[in-house]
């Protein structure tokens, strides 16, 4: 079983990724994220929703290392909530988004005519709006909150894997092996699940990674604009956003946050760049 994860793992250049330096360093900062955010409850050092009013505004020190903000609340603790509030919620939305443009971009790629331009025109209707603006309306139509976020975010990149699967799944059925396939009598079914999809996966898999990267700015985006986490559930955009009132009072409010997405943004932009690199499917996602 661990050797069947381990040449998973392999196929998708993660362990290849992971060679290099800069690979190396990104990755691991990704690692020690999501144990942070998986471990949240048990690692912060203060409830991140209890308020302290006769300490509010304290800058970095002891026992507040981040400071605290306008209600006397640890930054830190809110911080490290946030990373399980952004990840977790940006992580969900391009899986669905992921799940959904793979099927209907497989489909669309394989079965072609009538259907397969009925679905890339919806698709690239979608594809001319900005994700911020398609967000902002899919958000504003059925409310604010943790779960329209998610789905704002999943219809946002939709767009993007079902145009990229599809684009691999037309290049992937010319092939001499599909061909043989079909001839040997297998069923569409058969020949999209067991030939097409795996083959057409790995760039899908890395354009997935690096909208996460997209998907934490876009919730961080609506989180600022208070449309994303509700209070008091804290979020790196809902942070951001509070801290602006108290910029030049208290700028660690903002900066810190502010700061953990930047290099979190970054990290998971240059793990995805390595990933490219190690499966060498640079042009495969510029075919799209």
């Amino acid at each position: 079983m661990k050797a069947r994860a381990f040449d998973a793992l392999d196929r998708l250049g993660i362990g290849r990724a992971f060679s290099s330096s800069l690979g190396l360093v990104s990755g691991g900062f990704l690692v020690i994220l999501i144990a942070v955010a998986l471990t949240a409850p048990w690692i912060t050092p203060f409830d991140y929703a209890a308020q302290q009013l006769g300490n509010s505004n304290a800058p970095p020190g002891w026992p507040h290392l981040l400071g605290t903000d306008e209600f006397g609340r640890d930054v830190l603790s809110r911080v490290i909530f946030g990373a399980r509030t952004s990840l977790s919620v940006s992580a969900t939305a391009i899986g669905i988004s992921v799940t959904v443009g793979m099927t209907l971009g497989a489909a669309a790629g394989y079965i072609g005519g009538m259907f397969e331009r009925a679905v890339m025109t919806v698709v690239d209707l979608t594809w001319s709006f900005p994700d911020i603006l398609l967000a902002l309306i899919f958000v504003a139509i059925i409310g604010p909150g943790l779960t329209s976020t998610m789905f704002a975010i999943a219809i946002a990149y939709l767009a993007q894997f079902t145009r990229l699967t599809r684009a691999q799944i037309v290049r992937l059925k010319r092939e001499t092996f599909i061909e043989a396939t079909v001839n040997l009598g297998a069923k569409p079914g058969h020949i999209l699940i067991r030939h097409l999809l795996p083959n057409a996966i790995a760039p899908v898999i890395v354009a997935a990674m690096l909208a996460v990267g997209d998907g934490i700015i876009l919730e961080a985006t609506l989180g600022f604009f208070g449309l994303g986490a509700q209070p008091p559930t804290p979020s790196w955009g809902a942070m951001m956003s509070s801290g602006t009132a108290q910029l030049f009072l208290a700028p660690w409010v903002i900066i810190f946050p502010g700061l953990v997405v930047a290099m979190t943004v970054i990290a998971v932009n240059l793990f995805g760049d390595e990933l490219i690199r190690a499966l060498d499917i640079r042009d495969r996602l510029r075919g799209t």
